[in-house]
């Protein structure tokens, strides 16, 4: 009898070291389970806030490019035939006195430029011509006068506007859209 209930001793025990390791089988493998979940959970978080910043520091950033336009630039005087010396954009600068900068708020001392109304008034653009100025060139739309995408950038000089702007086709960054 002592072998019989021995071997059967040893058959609970085997049973007993299966079921425990059944066990610990599958609670480690719900946990790791569980563990995974919560990792992909907090990416697909992160990468939201992630996105999300990034968009805050782009409209945030004053210089950052909102859009680019391709088109001519040519320069105009403000007595020029049919001009009358006035912006057409508020707030309708007298610009006879040989004035071709504006004081705005966000971005200091900028260019005035004539566009159509493809661009509202008060938009601000950024372009580079080497001929105007080794820097980009900052501008604020405040005039009207033009067809399409083309861009007049205001002189105070004939000269200057028709030999040193004269026509040229320029690609500009649109870093506001009107006021």
């Amino acid at each position: 009898m002592n072998k019989k209930l021995l071997k059967n001793t040893c058959k609970i025990i085997r049973l007993f070291i299966v079921v425990v390791i059944i066990l610990i089988v599958e609670t480690s493998s719900k946990k790791y389970e569980t563990k995974v979940e919560s990792v992909n959970e907090n990416r697909t978080i992160n990468l939201t806030t992630m996105a999300l910043k990034l968009e805050e520091e782009i409209s945030n950033d004053l210089y950052a490019t909102k859009d680019t336009y391709t088109g001519d630039l040519t320069g105009y005087t403000a007595d020029c035939p049919l001009c009358s010396g006035r912006l057409a954009c508020a707030p309708n600068y007298e610009v006879l006195n040989g004035t071709e900068t504006y004081p705005d708020n966000s971005y200091g001392t900028v260019r005035i430029v004539a566009s159509s109304k493809n661009l509202p008034c008060g938009t601000i653009i950024r372009f580079n011509k080497q001929n105007i100025s080794n820097d980009p060139i900052i501008a604020i739309v405040l005039d009207r006068g033009v067809l399409g995408n083309d861009i007049d950038l205001l002189s105070n000089n004939y000269e200057y506007a028709v030999r040193t702007i004269g026509r040229s086709s320029i690609s500009y960054d649109i870093l506001r859209t009107g006021w």
